[in-house]
């Protein structure tokens, strides 16, 4: 017999590598009403415990098996892949348990001939499944590959990291992303708080504060999701740093705002509330399937007043008219949400970087032809890396005239009275007056924004 939760997690993480899907999105479709609580919880952990640990998995398999785990057939590497995590990182499953249903995982994905293999190789593994992982790894190795593989990171992310922030920092960005992230949440009206973290603690959920803003939270102990709360529109699902950077267009009742890569939308609602019933909110994407998730999103938001619009934001933009705020928030290579989505450590090349740079500046440069005059946009992504953020701002403005880059204090007026204590001490600006969330510092996903404003 295999359990539920192995079921559900050998198959998320069949077609994370199979079909390129997202394990979240996985997760949420697996993981419906009919799944017990607890096998829900061990899926989850297994999910993306494997696919944080992945290098240092095959790491030590490959000790074990003498032959690189890429050259197995995926579901033997899956199983094998899930053994070995319940192994080494789960003190609560019994090793006979991870090994016997790893074996019966390779079975029932009909690779009967690797179930001996399987067995042989957990059992083994089971051995110096405490010992740790440092012993294995040849004291003589470069750092960064030596990092790479305890930590589990590609080593040319490490090598660009231990370059730019050197190993203390690099070594804690490495340990951040690979603890399971706080689940955060947006509270849509603040003057309701009390009554609706009382609806929320009475389905069994617990309640944390947030730790840079007074409207968010976080939850632990169950899915928000299948709240009323939730349901209502009351409270969204959402990073906190991801919350923070719409509130920094400093958006006045009556503006024109443009949300030019608005999908999936979570930072155009605060964009439709603070414009008001008087103000113009055109959210814009380049596909038509987010625009229509957008628009149910909306309406379990109780939002009516936002203008979707289907474009090509790197081309010039439709538009006759002017916009007082523009947020864009670029598709970027969520460097910054490892934890979030770790199966982006193993999909992005570096050589993806130039490309997205290139995306990156012609949609800014795009954006800031309609950029009112005393206006201001905020350009924003969920990257750790110079080429997305910082040059694409600099070569942006490069020779143009009219646009300049707020300072910190500027920027910082926008979130004057958002705040909470914490985050008013905390460094959310670094000295060229940039936005900044690093993973772990406030438990937050890596987030970068400049504000630009029109003279």
């Amino acid at each position: 017999m295999i359990s539920p939760a192995r079921k559900i997690a050998y198959e998320v993480l069949r077609r994370v590598e199979a079909e390129g899907a997202y394990a979240s999105d996985l997760l949420h479709t697996e993981l419906g009403a009919g799944v017990k609580a607890a096998d829900a919880g061990l899926a989850t952990e297994l999910v993306m415990g494997v696919l944080r640990r992945r290098k240092l998995l095959d790491f030590l398999l490959e000790r074990q098996l003498k032959k690189p785990v890429a050259r197995l057939d995926l579901p033997v590497a899956l199983a094998l892949r899930i053994g070995l995590y319940q192994l080494r990182f789960s003190e609560r499953i019994p090793a006979r348990a991870a090994v016997n249903e790893s074996v019966e995982l390779v079975k029932s994905a009909h690779k009967t001939s690797a179930a001996t293999l399987v067995n042989a190789v957990l059992r083994r593994a089971a051995n110096e499944a405490r010992m740790p992982a440092e012993q294995f790894v040849a004291q003589h190795a470069p750092q960064a590959e030596r990092l790479a593989i305890l930590h589990s990171h590609p080593t040319w992310m490490v090598e660009r990291w231990l370059a730019r922030l050197g190993e203390q920092q690099t070594v804690a960005l490495l340990e951040a992303n690979n603890r399971a992230p706080r689940l955060s949440c947006a509270l849509h009206d603040v003057k309701q708080r009390e009554e609706i973290f009382a609806a929320l603690q009475r389905t069994g959920l617990r309640i944390e504060p947030g730790n840079i803003l007074q409207s968010a939270f976080a939850v632990s102990g169950g899915s928000p999701t299948r709240t009323e709360s939730f349901r209502s529109g009351a409270i969204s699902i959402q990073d906190e740093a991801s919350q923070t950077i719409p509130l920094l267009l400093d958006v006045q009742a009556n503006d024109r705002v443009l949300d030019l890569c608005a999908a999936p939308g979570g930072k155009t609602s605060p964009l439709v509330r603070a414009a008001g019933p008087s103000g113009i909110v055109v959210a814009a994407d380049r596909h038509a399937h987010r625009l229509r998730a957008m628009r149910e999103q909306f309406k379990r938001l109780v939002l009516t007043q936002v203008r979707l619009v289907e474009l090509d934001a790197a081309s010039p933009l439709p538009f006759g008219a002017f916009f007082n705020r523009i947020l864009v928030d670029a598709p970027c290579s969520g460097t910054g949400t490892l934890a979030r989505h770790p199966e982006i450590r193993w999909r992005l090349r570096p050589e993806q970087l130039q490309e997205l740079h290139a995306l990156q500046t012609a949609l800014l440069k795009s954006a800031l032809e309609r950029l009112a005059p005393g206006g201001r946009l905020v350009y924003s992504t969920c990257s750790m890396e110079p080429e997305e953020n910082e040059q694409v701002v600099a070569e942006a403005l490069r020779g143009a005239s009219g646009l300049r880059r707020l300072a910190a204090s500027e920027s910082a007026q926008a979130l004057r009275d958002k705040l909470l204590p914490v985050g008013e001490s905390a460094t959310l600006f670094d000295r060229d007056g940039f936005f900044r969330s690093t993973p772990g510092a406030l438990e937050t996903d890596g987030f970068f924004a400049a504000v630009i404003s029109r003279t």
